[in-house]
């Protein structure tokens, strides 16, 4: 090969890698691009070893105001002295309306207890109602957990009402026992909550219970009903034996804008805590602070009595207007026993009954109501951040024979 036909080779070599880099630039170009989502910037709070229940079910963020003291959202550590250290604000959630609740517990309530519901208006519409139809309305009441007194006064008044009116007709029974059910239910009873500032200091709101009931998940949900009702809320974290508690707590509270009153030390006292979350909360001007309790067990007076220390030391700088006793449902007439025990200690002023969709005792509500004499407030019917509401008795006794 000559020198001239190499020189013809390499020229149309270098044509030809032209031509391929020219092709590959014009198809990409034609190419239609995907575009991209927009990246959405999110502030992660202090990640909590155990997070709160149900906190994957989140709703769209918004931006609720802070507190009157420009405490961050994300929450305020405080040591024992009262030193506060801010942390990081996360995004926030919008909590939902007590109405939108109301119709979803509702609904959750009707699905739960339906067969205590049926088996009454089912027992009631026989044709013949005998002494067996009247044992059998009787084992219904006891296994739904309404208690003997209240059971001997529903079935007595249904008898002679029965007895007078003579009509069985499925409408006339479901009115019949609509009336009574209600009435032993007692919607006379005052069930809201104390969360107005008075004398230029917040509500104090106490919440207490045995192990495993949920009160640190039940205070992060009564945060997010308060503040879905425009309230100024603060949270303290007293539950400073539990590991998680305080995170957990923080974690509830800063999803919602609300700050948290905790100690740095593990195993702090809880009553000095109490004092703090109060202190601060005063001077934020918050409409309410809510505190936190280490679960306690009623047979132990040693626990009960630091309790008690809670509450009093408290007391010092702010009013305790209300003690909530956190019960599960499913727990049944254990529950009164550890209701009598706390009430001595802390005089309790309401009931907040958890699961009450896990289980068909509705009854315990009226059980727990006759024997203290305090009414139940609220109740939570599922694990999401807002499947708690304001106990409504006439919506508990729709449900209950829907």
């Amino acid at each position: 090969m000559n020198e001239q036909t190499m020189w013809i080779l390499i020229g149309l070599a270098a044509v030809v890698l032209i031509a391929a880099i020219v092709i590959v630039v014009v198809v990409r170009a034609r190419r239609p691009r995907v575009p991209h989502a927009p990246r959405t910037s999110q502030t992660t709070a202090h990640a909590p070893r155990t997070g709160p229940a149900g906190s994957a079910d989140v709703d769209e963020p918004r931006a609720h105001s802070p507190p009157a003291n420009g405490a961050p959202a994300g929450g305020v550590a405080v040591d024992e002295a009262g030193t506060g250290e801010a942390t990081a604000a996360p995004a926030f959630d919008t909590p939902a309306p007590a109405q939108g609740r109301l119709a979803r517990l509702r609904a959750r309530l009707v699905r739960s207890n339906n067969v205590f519901g049926k088996g009454l208006l089912a027992l009631l519409s026989s044709d013949k109602i005998d002494e067996d139809v009247w044992d059998e309305v009787e084992m219904t009441l006891l296994a739904a957990d309404l208690g003997t007194e209240a059971t001997d006064e529903l079935i007595s008044n249904l008898r002679e009402r029965v007895k007078i009116e003579g009509s069985r007709t499925p409408e006339r029974v479901r009115e019949i026992l609509h009336e009574e059910l209600l009435k032993v239910v007692d919607p006379s009873l005052d069930r809201a909550l104390d969360t107005e500032r008075k004398d230029g200091k917040p509500s104090v709101i106490l919440v207490v219970g045995v192990n495993g009931v949920g009160k640190t998940t039940t205070i992060g949900k009564i945060a997010r009903v308060l503040v879905a009702e425009d309230k100024d809320v603060l949270l303290g974290a007293a539950d400073t034996f539990r590991a998680a508690a305080a995170d957990q707590l923080q974690t509830w509270g800063s999803r919602v804008g609300v700050p948290t009153v905790r100690s740095d030390r593990e195993g702090a006292d809880p009553a000095s805590v109490a004092f703090d979350a109060v202190d601060k909360g005063i001077e934020a001007e918050v409409d309410t602070v809510l505190v936190d309790t280490a679960g306690r067990l009623q047979n132990r007076s040693n626990l009960m009595d630091e309790l008690g220390k809670i509450k009093r030391v408290i007391n010092k700088r702010a009013e305790v207007r209300e003690v909530l006793l956190v019960l599960d449902a499913t727990t049944g007439q254990n529950g009164l026993s550890q209701a009598k025990v706390f009430s001595e200690v802390v005089d309790v002023t309401g009931i907040v009954l958890t699961k009450l969709d896990g289980t068909a005792k509705g009854g315990i509500v009226v059980a727990i109501q006759r024997q203290l004499g305090v009414p139940v407030k609220l109740v939570g019917l599922g694990e999401g951040p807002d499947d708690l509401a304001p106990f409504e008795p006439e919506a508990f006794v729709d449900a209950i024979l829907d």
